[in-house]
């Protein structure tokens, strides 16, 4: 869990260090599957145009690259604004990488009209060494999420519709080993080393997206 991250913008590569079971909603590898690294790709506004297959160009560029096999993110975040936090309760550690913006932040269970408009997002990716059942996997990004969520809320993005609670494009990437730990729940030292991981590394980059980035993130 100690290799440094690549960045190589428009490229951040998170190396896990040998096949873990990822789980995500990532355009291009989502749900359960078996990977060595997750990849963010930097995109401006101008890269996506209305009819570009997003997910075949992509695959075509982790092709191009080597990295085919990657759960890789999209965002206008610029990259070089990463931040990173490990974290060691009891016999769990957990390390989370994260690119912050809020461009296009929601508050849940509303939406603004974001048509046309920016495109920021939060993307999270968040190793462990303990080895985990798929069951545990999923408590895993439970755990993640809602810490991603206090980060948001503790910065204070006020919005028409009340506080900032994510963005509409967020995407979380949780890796494990695979093995029999059960549980990754909040009694747990894995819930407990993931939620501070997560929250430390999200809360870092939203604040300073706060300080210096609210309108920079597209060209």
């Amino acid at each position: 869990m100690t290799v440094p991250l690549s960045l190589d913008r428009p490229w951040l590569r998170f190396d896990l260090g040998g096949p873990h079971q990822v789980l995500s909603w990532a355009l291009n590898r989502p749900g359960f599957v078996t990977a060595s690294a997750i990849s963010w790709r930097e995109v401006r506004n101008a890269d996506l145009t209305p009819d570009l297959d997003v997910l075949d160009w992509l695959t075509g560029q982790l092709a191009a690259r080597g990295t085919p096999d990657d759960v890789c993110f999209l965002t206008s975040r610029d990259i070089r604004a990463v931040t990173e936090h490990t974290a060691t309760a009891g016999s769990a550690t957990a390390r989370a990488v994260a690119t912050v913006g809020l461009s296009n932040a929601e508050r849940i269970g509303t939406r603004l009209d974001r048509s046309g408009k920016d495109w920021g997002t939060i993307n999270v990716a968040v190793q462990t060494d303990v080895a985990l059942t798929q069951s545990a996997l999923i408590e895993m990004m439970a755990i993640a999420t809602q810490a991603r969520t206090v980060a948001v809320l503790e910065v204070n993005h006020h919005l028409p519709t009340g506080s900032a609670t994510g963005t509409g494009t967020d995407c979380i990437a949780v890796a494990a080993p695979v093995g029999d730990t059960p549980f990754a729940g909040m009694h747990t030292d894995l819930g407990e080393a993931v939620g501070r991981a997560v929250h430390t590394a999200v809360l870092e980059g939203a604040q300073e997206w706060m300080r210096t980035s609210r309108r920079s993130e597209v060209v």
